[in-house]
C-alpha cells in the first residue's frame, strides 16, 4: 500500500487532496488507514499537520458535495434503487442507509453531522441529502464540522504514533474494529432509542 501512496504523495498537497477526495468517492483504502498513514508519515511538525487537516477536510467536503449533487439530479427513488443495487459492493448496507435516510427527514443537520462518524455511510449519505433536496447551507456546515472532527482524530492519532515503529495497517485494523463497534452501538440507539425514551419519560415525570 505504501508504494502507490508514496508515489501520489510525491505530488505534495495536491497528491494529499487527490487521495482524500478519492477516498470519499470510493472508500479504498478506508479513511482510517489513509489518515493514520498521513499523520504518521507526512506530518513532520505541527504546522504541516494543520495544513494536512485543512487539505484533507477540503477534499472530504468536495467529495460530499459531488455525491450531494448526484442525489439532487437523480431524486430519492433512483437513489434508493442505486444503493439497493450497488451498496453491497462498497460495504454500504441498504438497511443502514434506509434507517439513516428516515432519520434525515426528522433532523437533517444532526444526521449530517453524525453520519461523518460512520464508515462508508459518511461517504454516501450525502446522496440522500441531495435526493431529499435538503438545504445546502446547513448540510455543508454540519458535514464540514463532522469531517473536520473525523479527520483531525485520525491525523492526530497517526501523528502521535510518528516514530513509534508501528505499522499504519496494524493500527488501522485495530481502530476499524473500534469504529465498527461504535457504529453498531449508534445503529442500536437509532433503532431502539426513541422507543426506550418513550417508555422512560413517564417515569421521569
Amino acid at each position: 500500500m505504501t508504494g502507490p501512496l508514496a508515489t501520489i504523495l510525491g505530488f505534495g498537497l495536491f497528491g494529499v487532496f487527490c487521495l482524500a477526495f478519492t477516498e470519499k468517492i470510493l472508500p479504498i483504502p478506508p479513511s482510517h488507514v489513509l489518515l493514520l498513514f498521513l499523520g504518521m508519515t507526512a506530518a513532520p511538525d505541527d504546522a504541516t499537520l494543520a495544513i494536512l487537516l485543512g487539505v484533507t477536510t477540503l477534499a472530504s467536503m468536495t467529495g460530499c458535495l459531488v455525491w450531494y449533487t448526484v442525489g439532487r439530479r437523480i431524486g430519492i427513488d433512483r437513489a434508493d434503487r442505486l444503493v439497493e443495487r450497488f451498496g453491497g459492493y462498497v460495504f454500504l448496507r441498504p438497511k443502514t442507509y434506509r434507517q439513516l435516510g428516515q432519520a434525515y427527514r426528522r433532523n437533517h443537520v444532526r444526521v449530517s453531522l453524525l453520519a461523518q462518524f460512520i464508515p462508508t455511510v459518511r461517504n454516501y449519505l450525502p446522496i440522500a441529502a441531495g435526493a431529499l433536496s435538503l438545504p445546502a447551507l446547513p448540510f455543508v456546515v454540519a458535514t464540514l464540522t463532522g469531517a473536520t472532527l473525523w479527520n483531525a482524530g485520525f491525523l492526530l492519532t497517526g501523528y502521535a504514533l510518528h516514530g513509534s515503529g508501528q505499522s499504519p495497517l496494524a493500527v488501522g485494523f485495530r481502530i476499524i474494529a473500534i469504529v465498527l463497534a461504535l457504529e453498531t452501538a449508534f445503529m442500536l440507539v437509532l433503532r431502539y432509542g426513541p422507543a426506550c425514551w418513550r417508555r422512560i419519560r413517564p417515569m421521569l415525570g
